[in-house]
C-alpha cells in the first residue's frame, strides 16, 4: 500500500491541477502564500465520495463519508527544500466540534481540531516537517462526521516558545510545590519528563515493565484518586495510591494525580455498573442542576466528595509531597459527567474545587493542571498553573502532535507550561525538538496502551534519550 500511494503521488504531481495559490499572509515581513490542494484532486480517496450538495466549497466539490472507519484522503505535496510547513484544512463540521487524524507519509503525527461550523471554514492543522520532493499528507476519520474540502500549505518556522512564569497561582504554595514548578519551568522547551500512569500503585506493573525493557524508570508517576470517591468507598473499594505516591516521592520522583470522580449518586444508569459512574451514560447526576442550587442535596454531595478527596491530598501535604493535580480531565469530550452539561458548569465546578481545596482545606501542595484544549472551556489564568491535553492517535505512531501543542500555548492571556497529560504513542524526542513541540512531560496510559502503542525499540530510544528526564536523574539530585 505504501508503494502504491507513493506511485499515485508521483503521477499526480505530474499534473497538479488542484494546487492553487490562495490567500497570503505576512510572516516576519515576507509574504508567504498558501498553496491549496483540492480534495477532488487528491491522489487517493478511500471510502469517501465527492459531492456538491452544500454550497460555499472551494474548487469543484468536497468529500463526505468520514462516518466510515476506513475513510481517508491522501494528498501528494511537493516541496523544493526540507523544512517546516504550516498546514490548514478546509472543512465543514455541521454536527459540532470534531477531531481528524493527521498523517505524514503514512505515520500519524497528531489530531486536528475542526471547530463546529455550518458553513465551510478553514482550521489550523499545525506544522509538519517535509522532506524535499514528494510527501503524502493524509486525513483519516478520527471522530468523523465532518466534510473535507481541501488542504493548504505554506512555509513556516518551528514553534517559538514564550517565557513562562514559575510563580504558582496559589500564593501560599508550599516550598516543595514551588520547587517542582521551578524545575518544570527550567526544563520546559529543553527536555521532556518521562511519565507513566499506573492502574494500581501497589503493583507498579507498568513501571516494572518499562524498567525491564529500557533499564530506566519514569521520572513522573501518574496515579488516580478514583477509588477514594465516596460512592465507590461505600461499595467496598480500597486504594493504596496515596502510599505509592509517598514512596515514589521518597525516591526523588514526581507525582501526578487525576480523579475519575465517581458521580455522588444516580449510578447504574442505562444498565451500566456502579464502577463506571464517572461516565456520562452511567449516571443520572446533573452537575449543572447541582451547582445551580447550593442548598440542594446534590450540591452538598459535591462538597462531601471534594472533602473526602481533600483528606487524601492532605496526607500528601503532610509528607511534603507536591502534586501535579489534574481533576475534571477531558471535560470537553462530554463523556464524563463533569463535562456533560457544557463548558460553563464545568468551569464553575473547577473554581469550586480550587477554592474548596485551597482556601477551606488549605491544601497548598497542588499544582493545578487544566486538561482541555478549547478556549471555550478554559476557566482562566488565575485558576491554572499548567495546560495540558490527552492525545491518542494510532498505535505505533510517535508524532510530536505539534498542532495540539500550539493550541495549548494560545490558551489564556499568560503563557503556561504545556503538557501531554495522557498519551498512547510516546512522541519521538527528536521530532518534538525539530518541530519545537517540547512537551513539559508525557504520561503514557497503562496496560495494553503502553505495550501495544509503543514497541520495545521505541521505548528504549525514548527512555535512554538525552532529551528525556528519567527517575535516575532525580534520584541523584533532589529537586525538592
Amino acid at each position: 500500500m505504501r508503494y502504491l500511494r507513493v506511485v499515485l503521488a508521483f503521477l499526480m504531481m505530474l499534473n497538479l491541477s488542484g494546487a492553487v495559490l490562495a490567500q497570503s499572509s505576512s510572516e516576519e515581513g515576507v509574504e508567504m502564500e498558501w498553496i491549496r490542494y483540492e480534495v477532488e484532486d487528491a491522489a487517493q480517496l478511500v471510502d469517501l465520495r465527492l459531492t456538491q450538495t452544500t454550497k460555499g466549497y472551494s474548487g469543484r466539490g468536497y468529500a463526505v463519508g468520514f462516518t466510515n472507519d476506513t475513510g481517508s484522503a491522501t494528498f501528494p505535496v511537493a516541496v523544493e527544500e526540507d523544512g517546516i510547513y504550516e498546514v490548514a484544512i478546509g472543512y465543514r463540521a455541521p454536527h459540532g466540534e470534531k477531531y481528524a487524524v493527521f498523517l505524514l507519509n503514512d505515520e500519524a503525527i497528531g489530531n486536528v481540531c475542526l471547530p463546529a461550523s455550518q458553513s465551510f471554514s478553514q482550521a489550523h492543522a499545525g506544522k509538519v516537517f517535509l522532506n524535499k520532493g514528494i510527501n503524502l499528507l493524509t486525513i483519516e476519520k478520527g471522530w468523523g462526521w465532518y466534510e473535507l474540502d481541501y488542504i493548504a500549505l505554506r512555509r513556516a518556522e518551528t514553534i517559538k516558545l514564550p517565557m513562562v512564569s514559575a510563580e504558582p497561582i496559589n500564593p501560599n504554595a508550599t516550598p516543595e510545590a514551588r520547587a517542582l514548578l521551578q524545575f518544570l519551568t527550567d526544563n520546559f522547551g529543553k527536555r521532556i519528563i518521562a511519565g507513566q500512569q499506573e492502574y494500581n500503585g501497589s503493583l507498579m506493573r507498568d513501571t516494572t515493565y518499562i524498567k525491564r525493557i529500557t533499564g530506566k524508570e519514569p521520572a513522573l508517576l501518574g496515579l488516580d484518586l478514583m477509588d477514594y470517591s465516596p460512592s465507590r468507598v461505600e461499595r467496598g473499594t480500597k486504594s493504596q495510591d496515596i502510599e505509592a505516591a509517598i514512596e515514589w516521592h521518597k525516591r526523588g520522583g514526581i507525582v501526578a494525580f487525576t480523579w475519575h470522580w465517581n458521580a455522588p449518586k444516580g449510578l447504574e444508569a442505562n444498565g451500566r455498573e456502579w464502577w463506571s459512574g464517572f461516565y456520562t451514560d452511567a449516571t443520572h447526576f446533573d452537575v449543572a442542576a447541582a451547582l445551580a442550587d447550593p442548598e440542594s442535596e446534590d450540591y452538598q454531595l459535591i462538597l462531601r466528595d471534594i472533602d473526602a478527596i481533600a483528606l487524601q491530598l492532605k496526607r500528601l501535604q503532610d509528607e511534603g509531597v507536591p502534586v501535579l493535580w489534574r481533576p475534571l480531565h477531558e471535560a470537553e469530550g462530554g463523556w464524563f459527567w463533569w463535562g456533560a452539561k457544557g463548558a460553563e458548569p464545568c468551569k464553575e465546578l473547577w473554581k469550586l474545587l480550587y477554592h474548596r481545596l485551597t482556601e477551606h482545606h488549605q491544601l497548598n501542595n497542588l499544582i493545578w493542571v487544566w486538561n482541555s484544549i478549547s478556549p471555550e472551556w478554559y476557566p482562566g489564568d488565575e485558576y491554572v498553573d499548567i495546560v495540558s491535553c490527552d492525545i491518542y492517535t494510532q498505535p505505533l505512531s510517535y508524532g510530536p502532535s505539534a498542532a495540539e501543542f500550539e493550541r495549548l500555548l494560545q490558551l489564556g492571556e499568560r503563557p503556561k507550561i504545556v503538557a501531554m497529560a495522557e498519551n498512547g504513542g510516546i512522541p519521538d524526542p527528536d521530532a518534538a525538538q525539530a518541530y519545537g513541540a517540547m512537551w513539559g512531560w508525557f504520561m503514557t496510559w497503562n496496560g495494553d496502551i503502553l505495550r501495544d502503542w509503543n514497541d520495545s525499540e521505541h521505548l528504549k530510544n525514548v527512555y535512554n534519550h538525552p532529551l528525556v528526564i528519567t527517575l535516575d536523574e532525580l534520584e541523584l539530585r533532589s529537586i525538592f
